[in-house]
């Protein structure tokens, strides 16, 4: 089956200017003081901005398909300065559609940070 993959790390910048886009500033994504004092230890991305690249992994398997559903949880947080590994595979395929799993994991220690699938048309 057809695989993408890209590894990155976000920086406190990045999630400020997302939230700037998105209009979502909550402080556990913005302000690191706050963020200190969670359980997180640290600010965390915005899902919204792990699904972002995600979707242009499945631009890669697909250009210019159609998104019809998708769906992701989030079972651990994805911290600022973290290296992150974002993977979209192809796990089913007819004539008008394609099923790709989406996954985005913590480089440092294996935990996956997202988890998640997509159907595309064609």
């Amino acid at each position: 089956m057809s695989r993408a993959v890209r590894e990155l790390s976000f920086t406190q910048d990045d999630f400020d200017a997302f939230a700037r886009l998105s209009g979502d500033d909550n402080p556990i994504h913005v302000d690191p003081e706050f963020s200190a004092h969670t359980r997180f230890g640290k600010t965390v991305a915005h899902g919204a901005l792990l699904c972002s690249v995600l979707r242009g992994l499945v631009e890669e398997l697909a250009p210019g398909a159609r998104q019809i559903r998708q769906s992701t949880m989030y079972p651990a947080p994805s911290p600022a300065g973290t290296p992150l590994r974002f993977e979209a595979e192809m796990t089913s395929e007819t004539p008008e559609n394609m099923t790709i799993s989406l996954k985005v994991i913590r480089l440092e220690d294996g935990e996956t940070t997202c988890l998640g699938e997509t159907e595309i048309a064609r």
